[in-house]
């Protein structure tokens, strides 16, 4: 072969070679100018601290996955915020695998002890005594966010738990200055704080709420993360801390045990699917009752055709289909795996159809059922605190692999129940209040349930938490948010907006309601309303109440818009969270495509 002929199949060679390339890098980044992308351009976080956001970005940057940056940013929260969720908690994680194109729903809700007993709450004369099932270790279920993070570790992850875990154990050595939502917080909790020695440690500055700006070591909840970072779940649940734990419950009045401890298990559920307005709605199966409340008012809703009425029209349509979602929440919803749940017919086009039918278009329906009390308040129990709504927490992740989590964690009320264990850092939950201690009674976010929802052994209580995602041909959200009893219809809401087109930054920030069945009222931000449709409202016999927008929630969100290749992410005004969209060397981001906050 001549030089001349020998050069000419070398650039033959090469060429082709251009033209593998490149076809190969259009599809891997979903370049056909026919179709949306196969994988998203960019990765994203949003979170409820900006701390915990950059503790996701850190793993993502050492070559982790969304599910490493998941263990990440809750563990950095449950160090910044130790008023909202926290390894003495529990939550749900809802999981996308990209390349399997299959949802998984993590359950890792706290447990009731193995000695709970269905009156434990109430008095000798059968009557509740709320504070039992907010304070001390009595209050507390077992947790369930140590046993997931190591979970995700071992089922999804792509690091070791020690890489994971690095990001939280620093904050919780070096310490985090703390804001002005941390004090208003502790000192709702102040009396409650200083009963545990431990707690008013850790979380107090002589007894009192530290000032702004002081910096909180967490040295001892440092080596229980280290614990966990060495030993995967048995660094928790079992050995030495275990012991502690049990040992501090028990002195101080509660009831668990090791065996509790040793016995607590992650359960993997089937979400639930659904489709609305040309999206399919992936959300939490029971013991929560986010994704089976959505089903229910976003079902009824399609049968009232929202697009053909005017503002107050739709705001009385949407507000009966949330009473009627709640009053089944309370007869029926709890944990599937002890109590017979009738999803099927709840969820039924033919059931959701029928109560859309029974919506009077003009006149609200009375919350009065004859199998509940009629006497319950007429407002938020007096306990409630000013700033409920946001003391959980709820974070949002895509990676550029398509890989997603949407995870609302917890303790319930701010600081839990106010108990650390000595020598354990861990701050424990108060979620047995999430359960009906005497069924028909309201709990302290105003929540009334029923006999599926009693307490039992081993059970696990019903929750509110939703952590979703929507999926379509233009594109994939991920959401989620805390705010107690009002997270389902903030889902909602959000879910409404999403379908009308917009941003992660208008869908987080625009104007929320809320009705729950019992009490019977309208709870809303000031500025959702205009005076005109307040009037409007009231003469179909709705009743109304302003509150605090602190009151709802605190929402973060991720969007992979495929259509546009972009992707985008918001977190909500009304905290002090952190978006942020991290660019892969091998994606290219448009510069319109920057985060929103």
């Amino acid at each position: 072969m001549t030089k001349a002929a020998r050069l000419l199949t070398l650039l033959r060679r090469t060429l082709l070679i251009c033209v593998l390339f490149s076809y190969g890098l259009s599809n891997a980044m979903g370049k056909s100018p026919n179709q949306p992308a196969a994988t998203p351009p960019a990765a994203a976080i949003a979170s409820a601290h900006p701390a915990a956001t950059k503790a996701g970005e850190q793993l993502l940057a050492a070559g982790g996955n969304a599910f490493d940056a998941a263990i990440a940013v809750a563990a950095a929260l449950a160090v910044v915020e130790p008023y909202s969720s926290g390894l003495g908690g529990g939550g749900f994680w809802l999981l996308h695998l990209g390349t399997e194109e299959r949802s998984i729903f993590v359950d890792a809700r706290e447990r009731a002890p193995l000695a709970a007993r269905r009156d434990m709450y109430l008095d000798h004369d059968g009557e509740l005594v709320p504070e039992l099932a907010l304070n001390g270790p009595l209050a507390a279920g077992i947790p369930g966010v140590p046993a997931a993070l190591d979970h995700l570790a071992a089922h999804y992850a792509r690091l070791p738990l020690s890489h994971s875990l690095a990001p939280a154990i620093a904050l919780a050595r070096e310490g985090f200055p703390i804001d002005a939502h941390y004090r208003r917080l502790a000192r709702w909790r102040l009396e409650v704080l200083r009963a545990s020695p431990a707690a008013a440690e850790q979380f107090l500055l002589a007894g009192e709420v530290p000032p702004e700006g002081h910096v909180l070591r967490q040295p001892e909840l440092a080596r229980t993360l280290e614990r966990i970072a060495a030993r995967g779940r048995d660094g928790f649940y079992s050995g030495e801390l275990a012991e502690q734990l049990v040992a501090g419950v028990r002195a101080a009045g509660g009831i668990w045990t090791t065996e509790d401890l040793s016995d607590y298990r992650i359960i993997e559920r089937a979400p639930i699917v659904f489709d609305f307005a040309g999206w399919t709605i992936t959300s939490a199966p029971p013991p929560s009752a986010g994704g089976v409340g959505l089903a229910q008012m976003l079902g009824m809703l399609a049968e009232l055709h929202l697009e053909d009425q005017d503002r107050v029209a739709s705001v009385h349509r949407i507000v009966e289909t949330m009473r009627r979602a709640y009053r089944d929440r309370a007869a029926f919803l709890g944990d599937p795996d002890q109590v017979e749940i009738p999803l099927a017919r709840l969820m039924h086009p033919y059931y959701l159809a029928g109560l859309a039918r029974d919506i009077h278009p003009t006149r609200a329906t009375p919350s009065l059922p004859p199998s509940l009390p009629a006497d319950l308040p007429s407002g938020l129990p007096s306990h409630v605190p000013a700033s409920e709504g946001q003391d959980t927490t709820h974070f949002s992740i895509l990676d550029d692999e398509g890989n997603r989590v949407a995870a609302t964690l917890s303790i319930n009320y701010p600081f839990g129940a106010g108990f650390v264990p000595p020598g354990t850092g861990v701050l424990l939950n108060d979620e047995m209040d999430d359960f009906a201690a005497q069924p028909g009674t309201a709990n302290v976010y105003g929540l009334v349930g029923g006999e599926a929802n009693a307490i039992a052994p081993g059970k696990r209580m019903l929750s509110s938490m939703s952590p979703t995602f929507a999926e379509s041909d233009q594109g994939v959200a991920i959401l989620g948010t805390p705010g107690g009893s009002r997270i389902i219809t903030m889902v909602l809401n959000a879910l409404l907006a999403l379908s009308k087109g917009g941003t992660p930054a208008d869908w987080v920030d625009a104007p929320r309601f809320h009705h729950q069945y019992l009490p019977d009222v309208i709870q809303h931000e000031p500025d959702a309303f205009t005076a005109e449709e307040t009037a409007a409202l009231a003469a179909m016999g709705h009743r109304l109440e302003p509150i605090d927008p602190k009151m709802f929630g605190n929402m973060q969100a991720v969007y992979w818009d495929r259509a546009g290749q972009r992707v985008l992410a918001a977190s909500d005004p009304r905290g002090q969270g952190a978006a942020s969209v991290v660019t892969s060397s091998l994606h290219l981001q448009m510069p319109d495509n920057s985060q929103q906050n």
